[in-house]
């Protein structure tokens, strides 16, 4: 018997190359899904032209915003853009903000990461700041210069956990050890936010969207990097996939009662 797992849908970053354009997406954010939340990974092309996003969306149980090289375009959350703010990726934009809204709506199970979690943010109202190493009293949050990985994506800062929230319930702590790979914070948190966890200079860390029928969560830091070998990232991943077998389940039902009826 073929055992079939539920789709996750991931968007693509774009880049053009050469005169063509290409839709890529990185590879620790599939393995973390198929290895650690055990679902399957279908990437969601990046275009400016999406107009069936609700009839794309009934094929998929939950959506991974990954993060990226680009940063939100700046006139998305009411500022006017600077060389600070790029580079930019502006397919990318057009499907991400309506995708988030979109499974907000639906109530499907939405995990943010990185850009993605920066996008939530933008996607509700919220805005971005930037070049946050420049502000005095911030942490650098940038990645160490380094060609070894392990190093770029290696803990730097605690976070504190909120009590008695999302993230609390699901690590089961109040501070843990985070990456730190960006540049970009939140700087207005979005309507229907609710803040998770903070870095040590006040930073939001991570987010839950307030009064959510499903997962809905975000994280600055990338818990997909050998997600397999991280505790607090099993836990994070595997939660998000038991929220995706349970959406699952629920439309399999409404499925099988609507052709039973």
């Amino acid at each position: 018997m073929v055992k079939s797992r539920p789709l996750v849908g991931l968007p693509a970053d774009t880049y053009e190359k050469d005169g063509f354009l290409f839709h890529s997406l990185g590879d620790k954010y599939v393995r973390a899904l198929t290895d650690v939340a055990d679902v399957d990974a279908v990437m969601i092309p990046s275009q400016l032209d999406h107009d069936n996003l609700d009839g794309m969306l009934a094929h998929f149980d939950g959506l991974l915003m990954t993060g990226a090289v680009s940063n939100v375009h700046p006139p998305h959350y009411g500022e006017d853009p600077t060389t600070d703010h790029e580079p930019y990726d502006h397919r990318r934009d057009a499907t991400t903000l309506q995708l988030i809204r979109a499974v907000i709506a639906r109530g499907m199970p939405l995990f943010c990461i990185c850009r993605g979690f920066q996008e939530l943010n933008v996607a509700m109202g919220g805005s971005l700041e930037t070049e946050l190493q420049r502000v005095e009293g911030r942490l650098d949050h940038r990645a160490p210069k380094s060609d070894d990985v392990d190093v770029r994506y290696a803990p730097r800062h605690a976070i504190s956990v909120t009590p008695n929230g999302f993230l609390h319930r699901v690590l089961g702590k109040s501070e843990t050890m985070v990456n730190t790979i960006h540049r970009q914070g939140i700087k207005r948190l979005g309507e229907g936010l609710a803040v998770e966890a903070t870095a040590p200079d006040g930073i939001i860390e991570a987010v839950s969207v307030k009064g959510a029928r499903a997962f809905a969560f975000g994280t600055q830091w990338h818990p997909e990097f050998k997600a397999a070998d991280n505790p607090d990232s099993v836990k994070l991943f595997s939660a998000f996939g038991d929220a995706v077998r349970a959406h699952a389940r629920a439309r399999g039902e409404t499925h099988f009662v609507g052709r039973v009826a």
